[in-house]
């Protein structure tokens, strides 16, 4: 399964630069470097040491492509376990193309999306979990995200399953050996320390799943829908928080006819904000479109913001509770916001008033940036990144989230023979589907397919 032949990939983006990186990999891709390297020490590359720099230029035939600076990295010593170089060359499209096509010509070939990856895999550089990290790593754009990653790639949550999967497959070998030995009836697994290890592995898992919810979030971003009737502010509220000009802002009230969005990182965790269109009755078709898209919108958003103009709640206060309560009704466990826009025409003693009204109300002014901050603050709070701040292990990857479901499922099977007196050779069934879940998240057991599917997500040059 472990391919011999070399592979060569841009490794940084693709197009213009100062600089570009070309990675070649495999048994002969050092040889392959150094048949159109031409070092101005003349030094030949077969012949140097590992982590080490040579300058030179990139020569087809007498031609000189570029001048180049070549890092060499000699197997079992690099990412994919194999000889590596990596050619920085400057970051002309044409310079690029120009040795990418050199090299293919000398024996190299196009490398697939995430094979490099694939290859450290593959020589034990990585495991499965570590290697899914490196892709999360680089679509990482906030710190939540970035720390997560870092943590699975330097091997946190592949640590935890594999010490969980050692002490389980060293009580499966007892009860294997067990039934080796059916006919005199002896016990080589000891069952109460077995009880407590399946009781500790169960805790294990169910605290891995939970912490799903916060690192699908987190690796996701968490959208926040912003509604309300016409005419409030959500626009501007938008604005404010963006910092920029980013939805259409005017007096004229059904402005906003279709959801607009954006994300904003706020304490390292990723938000997207969708600004709705004004819910209110409308014989409008275009309009009446953007409220039902509303209403879809509500329904897809893990926290909901309702704004309100507060100036106006003399007037509108009955019409905007009954607003509120169907919300509230509707998606009764959605995390509910109410703010009070356009605070600042409000006098001291209709604060009082609104407040007592609307307790939990928070009020702001969207156009003076005025209580903005605030509101960032209560919904980072709706985050419970206490287990990011401790540097626990924080599951991220929905193929993990349902091996540790199936695992767990497979635990509670083994926990319930265990108490029920099942016999060794049914309970021995449980265990393996256990084990064998466990070794999916790690790479331990696997198939083409599953690679496939992981690595086509990853970028070429990886």
């Amino acid at each position: 399964m472990i391919p011999q032949d070399s592979i060569v990939a841009l490794a940084t983006p693709s197009g213009a630069g100062a600089i570009a990186v070309i990675r070649i990999s495999g048994q002969d891709a050092i040889t392959i470097g150094n048949s159109v390297f031409k070092s101005i020490k003349n030094k030949e590359l077969t012949t140097q040491k590992t982590h080490t720099l040579h300058l030179g230029h990139i020569m087809d035939d007498s031609k000189t492509l570029d001048e180049v600076l070549v890092s060499i990295f000699k197997g079992p010593n690099s990412y994919t376990g194999e000889n590596t170089i990596e050619i920085s060359c400057h970051g002309s499209t044409y310079i690029q193309q120009q040795i990418i096509q050199l090299l293919l010509r000398k024996g190299c070939r196009m490398a697939d999306a995430g094979e490099f990856t694939l290859r450290a895999f593959l020589n034990g550089k990585l495991d499965l979990s570590q290697a899914e990290a490196v892709a999360d790593l680089i679509s990482s754009d906030n710190e939540a995200s970035h720390q997560i990653a870092m943590q699975q790639m330097r091997g946190g949550f592949s640590n935890e399953i594999a010490k969980l999967r050692e002490e389980l497959l060293n009580f499966a070998s007892l009860i294997e050996l067990e039934l080796d030995f059916a006919e005199e009836d002896v016990e080589f697994a000891d069952r109460s320390q077995f009880h407590e290890l399946l009781n500790r592995i169960e805790f294990v898992l169910k605290r891995l799943i939970d912490s799903f919810a916060v690192g699908n979030v987190i690796k996701n971003g968490i959208p926040v829908a912003i509604v309300g009737e016409p005419n409030v502010g959500k626009s501007t509220l938008l604005n404010a928080l963006l910092n920029e000009e980013r939805a259409i802002v005017s007096e004229i009230a059904g402005t906003t006819r279709d959801t607009i969005e954006d994300e904003l990182v706020i304490g390292g965790i990723g938000f997207r904000f969708i600004d709705t269109a004004g819910i209110r009755e409308t014989e409008d078709v275009v309009e009446s479109i953007g409220i039902r898209k509303t209403f879809e919108k509500i329904e897809q958003a893990q926290v909901v913001v309702f704004l309100f103009d507060s100036s106006e709640f003399k007037v509108s206060g009955l019409k905007l509770k009954v607003e509120l309560e169907k919300i509230k009704n509707q998606f009764p466990l959605k995390p509910l916001v109410i703010i009070g826009n356009k605070a600042d025409k409000l006098k001291e003693n209709e604060t009082v008033n609104l407040k007592a009204e609307i307790p939990e109300i928070l009020l702001i002014s969207a156009k003076e940036k005025l209580g903005v901050e605030e509101l960032k603050h209560q919904l980072l709070s709706f985050v419970n990144t206490g287990a990011l701040r401790n540097n626990e292990t924080i599951v991220t990857n929905t193929r993990h989230y349902d091996s540790l479901l199936k695992a767990l499922d497979e635990i509670q099977k083994v926990k319930f023979g265990l108490e029920t007196n099942l016999s060794s050779d049914l309970m021995s069934l449980d265990i393996k589907e256990a084990l064998y879940q466990f070794g999916m998240i790690t790479g331990q057991v696997t198939n083409d397919e599953l690679l496939g599917n992981i690595f086509a997500n990853f970028c070429i040059g990886k």
